[in-house]
């Protein structure tokens, strides 16, 4: 009797259901219809906006191209490629109008032009507008303690729309990773969109490190010794995987870094028939008058970092893998050493990672042969790398590298982590000779340094000229060219 009951109230409930099917579905395509039209609606008043603001003074449509680069006055190499492509295309389209979306509120357009001039050597030949964004706070990794991509994802399609709102262009390229905007310009603003991928904002790697249990800066500890928690971010993981991938697929010219980066873009987002290797501009010219002898001012041997304070650049290995040479004291021969990290702070996180990693030079006990040095001129750059036997980089799967090249050009002999960029595109062989070394532990990098010092003079030498020899497919001159073709479908 009780499963009599039972099996009726089921089908009850299921009739229910059913009844409800219908009209829901209903309700659901009228929201779904209603939103089409709103956005629709929004489309055509952005449109109807873009031809008053592309309408020049004598009268006629001037094309309006757009950079969405939120931190364009940090110093990297990322800004680097947002100043060489602005130039590039302003010699090939002078007429246009360019704008460079940025949220460093705190400084004027002057100021960022002549903080590029002042580290990157580069000055633009035509005028650029600066549309300030207030909300760039949510971009922030300091704002998502939690599913941090999620959070700064969506967060960049709130900046985008801010944006958007602000100015409408023709030509709009995402020169520095947010490809959530991506869909929001194309389809809202109707634009022409372009995208520069420096990094994966996710990729196979990551989902490995998740996969294995291994510990990361993107993966906490407390996660990894959890196998449910381990499952949930693995399933978060491949969900964003799935997402990013549609975004970027919004792209009509999708521009990669590095061999690394174009494998796992190729991979997510699907999009081989436009898609293009385009290498970052590296200023190899400038740093062809550094002798390649070694300089004996003073005397030991510089080691120098070259890149931006962020965690995944990992500079304590390069603390740690320091204070293990001295402590075995690999190098007696050498009458004094020092490293010196060269590099941009972005923010209050960037700056408190540099006084962590004074703390950790003084835990070791290196502090008095490690220097720090913060956003410094180009020219005071090009002074330490002149004087520097080798350059290092520690981080695991960079995209690419700027620094690895400009330490290779200017002569030092780099000493890069056996990943990524570094190892698939930079320091490869060239006609036959070896132009660098790789590394991966502190014991590594260690060994290494000490076996580069030990050896002859001569033998670096050699070293170096194949490095400078090999790093001309890096130049500006290249990028220019290589952007600019891969960017014309944009213009058509």
């Amino acid at each position: 009797m009780a499963d009599g009951e039972r099996s009726w109230y089921l089908c009850k409930l299921l009739r229910f259901f059913y009844s409800l099917f219908f009209p829901g579905l209903i309700v659901c395509g009228t929201l779904c219809v209603c939103l089409v039209i709103v956005l629709w609606g929004i489309r055509l008043l952005l449109q109807r906006k873009k031809k008053l603001v592309s309408t020049s003074k004598n009268g006629k449509n001037q094309m309006v191209i757009a950079f969405f680069h939120p931190y364009c006055n940090a110093g990297g190499g990322g800004e680097r490629v947002l100043w060489c492509a602005l130039r590039a295309l302003q010699k090939k389209y002078p007429e246009a109008v360019y704008v460079v979306y940025t949220g460093d509120v705190n400084v004027s357009g002057q100021q960022i032009l002549e903080g590029a001039f002042r580290r990157f050597n580069i000055r633009l030949i035509h005028p650029v507008q600066f549309v300030f964004l207030r909300k760039r706070y949510l971009v922030e990794d300091s704002l998502y303690p939690h599913f941090t991509l999620l959070g700064q994802s969506l967060g960049s399609i709130f900046l985008g729309w801010e944006a958007l709102m602000q100015c409408v262009p023709d030509v709009y390229i995402d020169s520095m990773g947010y490809a959530f905007t991506l869909p929001l310009f194309k389809y809202i603003g109707g634009c022409q969109v372009g995208s520069y991928v420096h990094y994966p904002t996710i990729s196979t790697d990551m989902l490995s490190v998740v996969k294995n249990q291994n510990i990361g800066f993107n993966n906490a500890a407390f996660i990894t010794r959890n196998p449910f928690l381990s499952k949930v971010k693995l399933i978060y993981y491949y969900l964003f995987a799935f997402i990013y991938g549609l975004v970027g697929s919004c792209s009509d010219v999708v521009m990669v870094n590095s061999s690394w980066t174009l494998n796992h873009i190729l991979s997510l987002w699907k999009v081989g028939n436009c898609t293009n290797i385009v290498y970052p501009p590296c200023d190899v010219q400038t740093f062809l008058d550094i002798p390649l002898h070694e300089k004996k001012m003073t005397p030991g041997h510089l080691l120098v970092s070259v890149g931006q304070f962020r965690p995944e650049k990992n500079h304590p290995l390069q603390i740690r893998a320091f204070a293990k040479l001295l402590n075995k004291k690999m190098v007696e021969s050498s009458p004094s050493l020092k490293l010196v990290l060269i590099g941009g702070c972005r923010n209050k996180d960037d700056e408190l990672r540099v006084n962590q990693l004074r703390r950790l030079s003084e835990d070791l006990g290196v502090q008095e042969y490690v220097e720090f040095k913060i956003n410094i001129p180009f020219d005071e750059l090009k002074n330490y790398l002149s004087e520097a036997t080798i350059g290092l980089h520690t981080m695991w799967n960079e995209h690419f590298g700027i620094g690895v090249v400009e330490c290779m050009a200017a002569g030092t002999i780099i000493l890069a982590h056996n990943s990524g960029g570094p190892k698939l595109d930079i320091v490869v062989p060239h006609e036959g000779d070896i132009t660098g070394f790789l590394a991966e532990s502190e014991e590594d990098y260690a060994e290494t340094i000490a076996h580069i010092l030990s050896m002859s003079a001569e033998k670096r030498l050699q070293i170096r000229k194949s490095a400078r020899a090999s790093v001309s497919r890096f130049s500006d001159q290249e990028f220019e060219v290589t952007f600019l073709s891969s960017v014309e479908k944009l213009f058509k």
